[in-house]
């Protein structure tokens, strides 16, 4: 028997209802829900959906996490079906930050629904962020100044697309560049436009289906003091003057 079948016959035995009934509320035959169960059939995406909506467990857990090391009740429900691992506070009951290090940056994407890679990270407690789920993210590149490599992003941890707002900024878990904070530009049917606040980067679409995790920023953590590049107004136009000879240096050799 596969994870998958293993966590659904024990979210059954759990709820104390038949295959009927748990085939019933899937929309399928009886006997085509056994074969999921049994493990003798790869479940298609469209019962994939229909259980994780039936037990109120999202796919990647019922897919990745084994549900017998965890207490299900004891998940932090969020929108749209999705849940978070439990939530770990110190002895005033004050949310734990679990901080991401970048040598475990790679590995979020493969770990973020796994109990004992969350469990193994190092935490902090800062009780003036208030409450939420928060966890800190170390980012990489020049594309969000002030931030450095060298600094973390804390993030509370959002439900549901509805809550995130323009000109606000986002740490944002997606399957095709993993750990990404770019500021919101717009909202779209089945997309996000995100931009850099570098301005020598240009703004981007996110495919929505693309997106498995989105934390709004609360605070950052950084270890660079180091004081920021100026430009001199008065260069401008020297700048300006120089741009403009390259420019006209370009548009000649294509000429030629």
């Amino acid at each position: 028997m596969s994870l998958f079948s293993d966590n659904i016959k024990l979210l059954r035995n759990r709820k104390n209802v038949t295959q009927q009934v748990v085939a019933d509320g899937c929309n399928i035959p009886r006997d085509r829900y056994v074969k999921y169960e049994g493990g003798i059939n790869l479940p298609p995406p469209d019962f994939l959906l229909s259980v994780s909506r039936y037990f109120h467990i999202s796919i990647d857990l019922l897919l990745s996490v084994d549900l017998r090391k965890i207490a299900v009740d004891e998940l932090l429900k969020m929108g749209d079906n999705r849940l978070l691992l439990p939530i770990t506070v110190d002895k005033s009951g004050n949310n734990f930050i679990e901080i991401v290090p970048h040598k475990a940056r790679a590995g979020y994407l493969t770990g973020y629904a796994d109990p004992e890679f969350i469990e193994n990270l190092q935490q902090i407690a800062l009780p003036f962020l208030g409450s939420g789920k928060m966890r800190a993210f170390p980012i990489g590149g020049d594309s969000m100044p002030p931030h450095t490599d060298k600094s973390f992003i804390v993030g509370r941890y959002v439900e549901n697309l509805g809550e995130i707002k323009k000109d606000k900024t986002y740490i944002i878990i997606t399957l095709s560049e993993g750990i990404t904070y770019k500021r919101l530009n717009s909202k779209n049917t089945d997309s996000i436009t995100v931009e850099p606040d570098n301005i020598s980067y240009s703004p981007y679409d996110i495919k929505l289906s693309d997106v498995l995790e989105i934390w709004e920023y609360v605070a950052h953590i950084g270890q660079d003091d180091s004081k920021p590049e100026t430009i001199n107004a008065e260069s401008f136009p020297g700048i300006l003057k120089t741009l403009q000879s390259e420019i006209a240096a370009i548009n000649a050799k294509i000429g030629n």
